[in-house]
């Protein structure tokens, strides 16, 4: 843990694979993401292409709707669920977008599709694609904990529109956020009874 670092309250990460997700990504992201927050992370099996979320005229899926579905879960307390996908995903009012997430609530979801250099004409780039995805993930999990964008181009929690800004910045949370994220109601009393202000 990075000095200054304070400690999140959650103790699982679930990461559930929609449609075909290549295993090297999945693996990268159970290894990382436990850095990140300091918690246990899971690959569940993966499930289906989320064919309700289709929009045959855009030739994207809703990430709204995929969200809207992942949240009937019973996500447990002190869990997160983030689905990854290699399918483009659209809000109405974007062309695209890489994620969506539930402000301060349990679930998000990442897509891969645009996080690729062929998606560019580019030649392929693994290793660049797989930290993409993991600051996308991380990002979208930031907003389950309330974070909202960082004004910090390095803070994982800055914004993103292309994957040039997404290359700037780490897949870290700068001091001010890591220290603003908004715990559920059920963690806030463990948090402060152990790191009395």
């Amino acid at each position: 843990m990075e000095e200054g670092y304070g400690e999140f309250a959650v103790n699982r990460i679930d990461v559930l694979p929609l449609g075909e997700v290549p295993v090297d990504l999945l693996d990268g992201l159970r290894a990382k993401l436990p850095r990140e927050f300091q918690a246990a992370c899971e690959v569940l099996p993966a499930e289906p292409e989320p064919s309700y979320a289709f929009n045959l005229n855009r030739r994207q899926y809703s990430s709204t709707e995929i969200l809207a579905q992942l949240a009937r879960r019973a996500v447990p307390s002190g869990s997160r669920l983030v689905g990854v996908t290699c399918f483009d995903l659209y809000i109405p009012i974007l062309t695209f977008v890489f994620g969506e997430a539930q402000l301060a609530g349990p679930c998000a979801i990442v897509s891969a599709h645009r996080l690729r250099q062929e998606f560019y004409g580019l030649p392929p780039d693994q290793p660049l694609w797989r930290e993409r995805v993991l600051k996308e993930v991380v990002h979208e999990l930031g907003h389950t904990f309330g974070l909202g964008h960082c004004h910090d181009y390095e803070c994982v929690m800055g914004s993103s529109h292309s994957v040039e800004w997404i290359d700037i910045k780490t897949s870290h949370f700068c001091g001010n956020c890591r220290t603003s994220i908004v715990l559920p109601e059920s963690f806030r009393a463990v948090a402060e009874s152990t790191n009395p202000r």
